[in-house]
């Protein structure tokens, strides 16, 4: 399938803080307590603060579309630095989503494709990314393009602590 993907624009904050909000969802629900998923949605990934990221300094985001319907997002941010890499410039993929219909269909592949040459552009030696380790969908599709596991830290969705992985990649 051949996928448009391009930088969003901040009139579609609106557009984007519900994708985020949907494939939030639609990932986790099912895996985690409905009182930890509720107080996380309602009180740290809520619609005003997603809206806000899009625009920020630093911040960049890319909208997959395909037949003209927004199918993924990626939020790329730059300048969050990890010890783990000294004093070597990276970038950071805070979020790459694609609609529960979408999976498997490319759009993710199309998104990562853009998040590495937008990297490469900027000159970036490191590209990284934090993923829970209970998403072996995920973490399969981040070794298979080239990211190692280097290091954890602490996700705290409602009450519940949980373990996200940080992956690299060397660009």
């Amino acid at each position: 399938m051949n996928f448009d993907i391009r930088e969003a624009i901040a009139a579609e904050a609106e557009l984007i803080a519900d994708m985020s909000r949907q494939t939030f969802y639609e990932s986790f629900a099912s895996q985690n307590a409905p009182e930890d998923m509720d107080q996380f949605m309602n009180n740290v990934f809520t619609r005003e603060a997603l809206m806000k990221e899009v625009g920020a300094p630093g911040n960049i985001f890319l909208l997959a579309f395909l037949n003209e319907e927004a199918v993924g997002y990626v939020r790329m941010r730059d300048g969050m630095k990890h010890h783990e890499f000294a004093n070597r410039s990276s970038i950071e993929i805070a979020r790459i989503y694609t609609l529960q219909h979408s999976i498997g269909k490319g759009a993710g592949s199309a998104l990562m494709q853009k998040c590495l040459e937008i990297a490469k552009e900027m000159n970036r030696q490191v590209i990284w990314l934090g993923v829970w380790e209970h998403n072996h969908q995920a973490i399969r599709f981040y070794t298979k393009w080239g990211f190692e596991k280097f290091s954890e830290h602490d996700f705290v969705l409602g009450s519940d602590v949980q373990r996200d992985w940080l992956m690299k990649k060397e660009l």
